[in-house]
């Protein structure tokens, strides 16, 4: 049996953060949690690019526009939705996580949700506190992991059509 998985380090690799701004008490903490993961896992400073959108609706449109760019591995999507008194919490949250996947099916190139979508602001520190919690660096390990497996597997692809043109 074969057994494939991203790895935990992505010396090489470049990543995309798209961040943001609205909830900035919140989305701040989870930037700092994914770039010290990123740091452990051997990832350059100019390796990385961090573009601040103005809420987590507009996330899902800058993260497909990296991930059309061909520059980057993987993108990272850091926002926090709180639930409010009207429906609104729903309607951004439901878009927002639908856009994201979206990107990653239309680019092939993977885009990672960590965006938090809590009921209140202590729910939001809470997930973006220390490193054992903090949902932003889980998902720079979701993209590290996704990044370096997704050049495996291309890889693998390329060696094998190789393989079966020499024959």
């Amino acid at each position: 049996m074969n057994y494939i998985e991203g790895a935990n380090t992505a010396e090489g690799c470049r990543f995309g953060i798209v961040v943001s701004r609205f909830n900035e008490f919140i989305t701040d903490r989870l930037l700092a949690g994914a770039l010290e993961v990123f740091r452990q896992g051997e990832v350059r400073e100019d390796d990385i690019l961090v573009v601040r959108v103005p809420g987590a609706f507009e996330i899902p449109l800058v993260a497909r526009l990296l991930a059309k760019s061909g520059q980057f591995d993987a993108i990272l999507c850091l926002g926090c939705v709180i639930r409010g008194e009207t429906p609104h919490f729903e309607y951004i949250s439901a878009e927002t996580s639908r856009g994201i996947a979206q990107a990653a099916w239309d680019t092939g190139i993977p885009v990672i949700f960590g965006v938090l979508t809590v009921d209140s602001p202590e729910q939001a520190l809470h997930r973006s506190d220390s490193s054992e919690r903090n949902r932003g660096a889980d998902a720079a390990r979701s993209a590290i992991a996704m990044a370096t497996l997704v050049k495996t597997l291309q890889e693998q692809r390329f060696h094998s059509v190789e393989k079966n043109a020499k024959k």
